[in-house]
């Protein structure tokens, strides 16, 4: 295993969590749909606008080829990522793929008062905010189950420490081995 991919619905957490996690393990952080943002000198919103959504999930899927090359990284997935099967099967081979699995209201709490909500996370469904999380939520709970080597139930209040820690702690139990191979940074 030479790479941790973490997946899970919008507002799970997967760039926060990737970044503290990178820290402790010593690895690179690469946040998929930041870097779609830099390569496209574009917003998402602004891309799926101009562009449309298949435009968006084309780069997308080259990105996740990209991050097949890649080692020694903690990478955040976009929502959506799981829906290129091909891609996620042929990651799933070097990887790690934690399921950042908070329960559905604390998404919508999350997503209704971020402001990346508007920028960065476009509509997908043209329904309501909530109705639209409802929705998609359930077409795509099947296929982060389905990825996922390893699922974190995140709680509302759980500190991000605390969700570090419990994923090292799942990982080592995972990997069946001293997670100290990693040349984690000291706490």
């Amino acid at each position: 295993m030479n790479k941790i991919l973490l997946t899970g619905f919008r507002g799970s957490g997967k760039s926060t969590v990737g970044k503290a996690l990178a820290k402790r393990l010593d690895w690179k952080f690469f946040d998929l749909d930041e870097e779609i943002e830099r390569k496209e000198k574009k917003s998402i919103s602004e891309i799926v606008r101009e562009r449309g959504w298949d435009y968006f999930r084309a780069i997308e899927r080259l990105f996740l080829e990209e991050i097949g090359r890649l080692e020694r990284v903690v990478c955040a997935l976009g929502g959506g990522a799981v829906l290129h099967t091909e891609q996620m099967n042929s990651l799933k081979k070097n990887s790690v793929i934690i399921w950042l699995k908070p329960d559905l209201d604390t998404i919508k709490t999350r997503l209704l008062n971020d402001p990346k909500t508007v920028s960065q996370r476009p509509s997908l469904t043209n329904f309501d905010p909530i109705s639209e999380i409802e929705k998609v939520y359930a077409e795509r709970e099947p296929l982060y189950k389905a990825f996922a080597d390893v699922i974190v139930e995140i709680k509302g209040d759980q500190s991000l420490e605390s969700i570090v820690e419990q994923i090292l702690v799942i990982l080592s139990e995972h990997l069946n081995r001293d997670l100290s191979t990693f040349q984690m940074e000291q706490a």
